[in-house]
């Protein structure tokens, strides 16, 4: 009978505590005092494709935005009466949005605190833009100024697949040109769209923008604020506003131009290595004779205890058992179809696996008592073959998970201050300090060299500073560090790279992947690996 009147007792409070409790769109209780300062991905996310009054209970007791200024209007090449601010008050997830004040607007300036009270305004998107409207100019108060502008860097192609995500945000994209290419003399407000590798988006600038007439850079850096616009079905359509001359950043006379370019890796066949691993490429361009226009191709191996240790003093030149150097200087690359450099065995996945019947594949014997090449090949001479003269190596990329990669050169003489004409690598295990060590005293930095492509930027994007080397750091991150992601040994995956390359604009539009491949089998057929959708293509 107790334990009926205790349990009827409890039940009884548990009651009255729930009929005290009263929802609420973010969750205030009675009694409790709301939080005067609301997100702006809060006020975003009460927009449902009606205007909305921002009452205090819409905006679950609060009254204000507390956010950074990010608009400046003296570049006049933002909308006009538009103050946009951002902020990262929900979870670090940072948001912007726009505050339609009219002429007032100008009179604030990036890194502006501000305090705005929007109680009792409207929520509205009118010709695409979201935007609050109806607040009184004395309602926004900046608390302070010089305060750091958070410029979020991305590619084109994240900002078009999230448009709402980006809206009204402060964004950076790089290596970016327009397209198609203009014309010789053609100035800012001639361009309208840009690509960055990623996709393609478009970059507005106003016939009166301080900087409409200075000339178009082949390649750049552009900043700026991301708007939608809304066409007459309703339909979104997204675009960078630059706004003022400094968030223009010419990236020099970088070319991106590649005549040859890596489609595709068999770095590990299925079964023994052998005389299987290939790597497969592409001329852009136009045929390259290679009797003509000799290319050599170089490996980074770093297997095992491979010697010298440590970060290669002198590049893709160390020799060694480092790097590994054969010269193309026979057979013909036809633009636009798949080229083949590799073991002389010619199969598609190891032993017993499909043969290659074609006429575009350059042989060299991998298995040697003596080394991997020798100066019959023209390349740099190596005594032992990864650890001593009589092993037989199985080919030319690591099966550890140790740093590995392969790089294409113009030429057959190479030195420790060349580029390539293209570079990919192969996810490094630990940190990646074998690749690279910075400079140190009167010791000069060490390193295997990058070409600005897809990948990577031999100058950072952000400020203009040289950054040649892959792997630029001593921890596990750092510059340049995009790779193909090593995979357990023996499964015979093809790296299927994929990517599309502008013959006109002379670059990649859109990136090569790092995670796409093939799961070879022994009888697989060579057009898994030269056709489909998510093979490389050439588009003019």
């Amino acid at each position: 009978m107790k334990t009926n009147i205790l349990n009827g007792f409890f039940i009884a409070l548990m009651l009255l505590a729930l009929g005290s409790c009263k929802k609420g769109g973010f969750g205030n209780y009675p009694g409790g005092v709301p939080y005067e300062y609301i997100a702006i991905f809060d006020v975003r996310n009460i927009y449902k494709g009606q205007d909305v009054t921002l009452t205090r209970e819409a905006l679950a007791g609060a009254s204000y935005l507390y956010a950074i200024v990010t608009s400046d209007h003296a570049g006049g090449n933002l909308p006009e009466g538009m103050l946009v601010v951002q902020d990262n008050r929900r979870n670090n997830w940072l948001r912007g949005i726009c505050i339609n004040m009219g002429a007032e607007a100008a009179k604030y300036h990036p890194g502006d605190s501000v305090k705005i009270k929007i109680e009792g305004a409207t929520l509205t998107r009118k010709e695409g833009i979201l935007q609050i409207t109806g607040v009184p100019n004395n309602d926004v108060v900046v608390t302070s100024s010089g305060n750091e502008v958070t410029v979020t860097k991305i590619d084109a192609g994240a900002i078009l697949a999230n448009p709402n995500m980006y809206e009204s945000i402060f964004v950076m994209v790089t290596k970016a040109g327009f397209t198609p290419v203009p014309p010789e003399g053609a100035v800012m407000k001639d361009g309208e769209y840009v690509n960055d590798g990623f996709a393609t988006i478009r970059l507005v600038t106003n016939p009166n923008a301080v900087f409409a007439s200075d000339p178009i850079p082949g390649l750049a850096v552009y900043k700026g604020i991301t708007f939608n616009t809304e066409d007459a079905a309703g339909k979104l359509t997204t675009q960078i506003r630059p706004r003022i001359k400094s968030d223009l950043i010419s990236m020099g006379d970088i070319s991106l131009a590649q005549p040859l370019i890596i489609t595709g890796l068999q770095r590990d066949p299925e079964g023994g290595d052998g005389n299987y691993e290939y790597v497969q490429m592409m001329a852009t361009t136009s045929d390259i004779d290679f009797s003509v226009t000799p290319y050599c191709i170089v490996f980074t191996n770093n297997a095992g205890a491979s010697t010298p240790l440590g970060a290669p003093a002198n590049g893709w030149a160390t020799g060694g058992q480092r790097t590994i150097k054969w010269n193309i200087t026979s057979g013909v690359a036809k633009k636009g179809q798949f080229f083949y450099f590799g073991g002389t065995a010619k199969m598609i996945n190891g032993s017993a696996s499909t043969p290659y019947t074609g006429d575009s594949w350059y042989g060299k014997q991998f298995i040697t008592t003596t080394g991997y090449f020798n100066a019959g090949d023209g390349g740099l001479v190596i005594t032992s073959a990864f650890g001593s003269a009589t092993s037989t190596p199985s080919g030319p990329f690591a099966n550890s998970g140790n740093p590995s990669g392969v790089a294409i050169f113009k030429g057959i003489n190479i030195n420790k201050e060349s580029i390539p004409a293209d570079v990919i690598f192969v996810s490094l295990k630990g940190t990646g300090g074998s690749l690279y060590q910075a400079a140190a005293g009167a010791t000069a930095a060490m390193g295997y060299r990058i070409t600005t492509n897809d990948w990577y930027d031999a100058v950072n994007p952000d400020n203009l500073n040289p950054q040649p080397f892959a792997r630029m750091t001593t921890g596990a991150l750092g510059i340049n560090t995009k790779s193909v992601p090593y995979r357990t040994e023996n499964l015979g995956h093809f790296d299927l790279l994929g990517g599309v390359y502008n013959i006109t604009l002379g670059r990649w539009t859109k990136a090569r992947s790092e995670t796409e491949y093939v799961d070879l089998s022994k009888t697989s057929t060579w057009a898994e690996i030269e056709a489909g959708d998510n093979v490389t293509k050439l588009v003019e």
